[in-house]
């Protein structure tokens, strides 16, 4: 493997002799397109080996498969037996990249891959004939063996096909380093009915760490992944599928980066401890109480300022005692939304689904149900109706002294779930942490984020007397919930934006007509089956979206400047100098929206990202997207707005903060570019 890296590099040293291109004719399909290439432009006098690949492009959405393909899938595989003066030929593999097929875990390739082929000659010297009967599965919604065949002769002749040897070149750098030249190396390995536990450490470092377990026919999941302090061990739990009934010698491929190694590993018999690193669990936590915190100054706090607004209001007039129980419940409904959603984020964790800060607006059902909320509410607040509860209802619960305390709960709550769009300072390293951990870590932080969002509230509920500033009651009460109104209406305006996104533009144009009919149904109070006409109108309304396949989506760009996110064009781009600005955004996502409009779409960073030399790339998250969920976790990311420079001068990315400057931009733009 050395000698022929060696070798091809040599060869990119000779272009300057560079001869006609040495290619084979173009194999098109729906799916892909493909050919053979070689270095040389012939066999030359007393060769012996030739430098080949296989070159295959795939159309958007397209995947094949590693030599491990994963839970499905199969490798690529080819036959030369009609070749001539080919005693063997070696297919060598890049390293992978983990995608998701029909809600399975697969390794494999997307975009444009190259396999290198190393090809020894039966007659040294002697003109040969490279002939392939390629067999590929290729899957995006369906699956597709692609079986072709591909022919190129080679005549004797001397020279390099310059570009071809350069796709080589590239190819080969991407081909993982075998054994202890990889500077990886395995600290223990262990197996047992239902998982493999892994070590290893890299002196140089792991920054965004990912390992490919092979073990004959066994079948591993996605694997749980810790870090230690120092960045230098990775300790790995891969959950195992299936077990092969005869267990063969294990080999890991661990990639970072552009960085990947293949290694031996013998099995142990016990498992190797995870890293100390979980130590900092509760200065972690310290960070996450900051974070939750600073989330009440962020772009979100629009939608929840009326609500923390009406707590205040309601309860000036009803006595200290009141106030304090009024604001400790609705801190109560803050941390009960963060222990539901650590609940649910545990528990998609533990089934290999991908999880993330927000996602919940990536669902339709819960955009629709939400609306109906706010739009009940700003309805409400503009004086359509009034709900009352039955009269012997109210002199229960004043009797029992509870009344409004679960009004108080429920707007803590809502208040909590319209936070989540928004990512501050401290907050992604928090998730981030949470999880890469285990149950224990998800509990504390999501708890540490409840209590910095409910801090507000637990400091009125602490001193309740500052409630006695706002004015006495009066008409200002009546312009105020005005106000309160229009801001919850705007809340719901926005989500009705970002559900024609997710859920596509028609349904959202019906789900608007359904909120009408269910104002009207309720500005109507003597409609005879008022709330049975208003509750099916809203189960219909969140219903819908769910029934209907959301529009497909356009190839969108928001502006001229940005180019849809192709992760495996990155390294083609920084292999010819440029540099790749790459910015994962969301229609959902408030912060986004204002580093977009503070720093983005202003000059003279806008100018910047426009000029020659520069790359920019806009993933849209708005939808579920596996390989983009995938791409921020390389990073240790959960959530957005995600933002990453790549060039000559870190080729492996360097990533920005949540919330941007000028000077942050620049500095790592200068940074990549070298």
């Amino acid at each position: 493997m050395r000698l022929f890296r060696l070798f091809c590099v040599l060869l990119v040293g000779l272009l300057p002799v560079a001869l006609s291109a040495a290619t084979s004719a173009r194999h098109d399909a729906a799916a892909l397109s493909a050919r053979l290439i070689t270095a040389e432009a012939g066999v030359g006098p007393e060769a012996g080996s030739v430098s080949a690949g296989l070159v295959v492009t795939m159309q958007d959405g397209w995947k094949t498969y590693w030599r491990s393909p994963g839970e499905v899938g199969l490798p690529p595989e080819l036959d030369w037996s009609q070749s001539r003066n080919v005693a063997a030929a070696e297919l060598l593999f890049p390293a992978p990249t983990r995608f998701t097929a029909f809600e399975i875990e697969n390794f494999g390739y997307g975009g444009e891959v190259t396999f290198p082929i190393r090809i020894t000659l039966a007659e040294p010297g002697a003109p040969a004939l490279l002939h392939a009967r390629a067999r590929l599965l290729v899957c995006k919604d369906i699956c597709i063996p692609e079986d072709f065949d591909l022919t190129l002769p080679l005549p004797a002749a001397t020279g390099i096909d310059a570009g071809a040897a350069g796709i080589l070149a590239d190819a080969l750098a991407r081909v993982p380093l075998e054994g202890a030249a990889s500077g990886v190396t395995v600290e223990g390995a262990h197996l047992d009915d239902h998982s493999l536990t892994l070590a290893l450490r890299r002196e140089a470092g792991f920054a965004a760490p990912d390992i490919f377990p092979e073990l004959g026919e066994a079948i591993f999941g996605k694997p749980r992944l810790l870090t230690d302090r120092g960045g230098t061990r990775i300790w790995a739990e891969v959950p195992l599928l299936y077990t092969p009934e005869e267990v063969p010698p294990l080999s890991l491929t661990v990639t970072d980066g552009r960085f990947a190694a293949t290694l031996a590993a013998p099995l142990d018999g016990t498992a190797p401890p995870p890293p100390a690193a979980r130590r900092g669990l509760w200065a972690m936590a310290l960070i996450a109480v900051l974070g939750g915190l600073i989330l009440n100054v962020m772009p979100c706090v629009l939608p929840v300022l009326s609500i923390k607004l009406a707590s205040a209001v309601q309860s000036a007039a009803k006595g200290r005692a009141r106030v304090r129980s009024g604001f400790l419940w609705a801190a109560f409904g803050v941390l009960v939304f963060f222990w539901a959603l650590a609940a649910v984020t545990w528990g998609l964790q533990s089934m290999g689904h991908a999880v993330g800060w927000g996602l919940q607006f990536q669902s339709p059902v819960f955009l629709t149900t939400m609306i109906a909320i706010l739009v009940v509410f700003a309805a409400n607040l503009f004086g359509l109706f009034e709900v009352q509860l039955p009269a012997a209802w109210q002199t229960r619960m004043a009797s029992a002294g509870g009344s409004g305390h679960l009004g108080d709960f429920a707007t803590g709550a809502f208040a909590a779930v319209l936070a989540t769009p928004c990512s501050a300072p401290f907050l992604g390293t928090a998730v981030a942490f949470a999880l890469s951990g285990g149950a224990r870590d998800i509990a504390v932080i999501f708890t540490a984020l409840g209590l910095g969002l409910a801090l507000p509230y637990l400091a009125v509920a602490a001193f309740p007397g500052v409630v006695a500033v706002l004015p006495k009651p009066g008409r200002w009460m009546l312009v105020l919930k005005t106000v309160m109104g229009g801001l919850l209406a705007l809340t719901a305006a926005w989500l009705f934006f970002v559900l024609a996104g997710v859920a596509g533009l028609a349904s959202a144009g019906v789900t608007a007509l359904l909120m009408a009919a269910i104002v009207a149904a309720l500005a109507l109070r003597r409609l005879p089956g008022r709330a049975l006409a208003v509750g099916v109108l809203a189960l219909v309304a969140i219903a819908l979206p769910a029934l209907r396949s959301p529009a497909p989506l356009a190839a969108a760009q928001v502006a001229t400047r940005w180019q849809v996110f192709d992760e495996a064009a990155i390294p083609a781009h920084v292999a010819a100098g440029r540099v790749v600005f790459v910015d994962v955004t969301a229609d959902w996502c408030l912060t986004c929206k204002a580093n977009k409009a503070l720093v983005l779409d202003r000059d003279p960073v806008a100018e910047t990202l426009a000029s020659e030399g520069i790359v920019a790339m806009q993933a849209d998250w708005t939808r579920p997207d596996p390989e983009i969920s995938a791409y921020l976790e390389r990073f240790n990311r959960y959530g957005i707005p995600f933002n990453a420079v790549y060039g000559p001068g870190a080729p492996d990315g360097v990533p920005l903060p949540e919330l941007l400057s000028e000077k942050a931009v620049y500095d790592a733009l200068d940074k990549a570019g070298g």
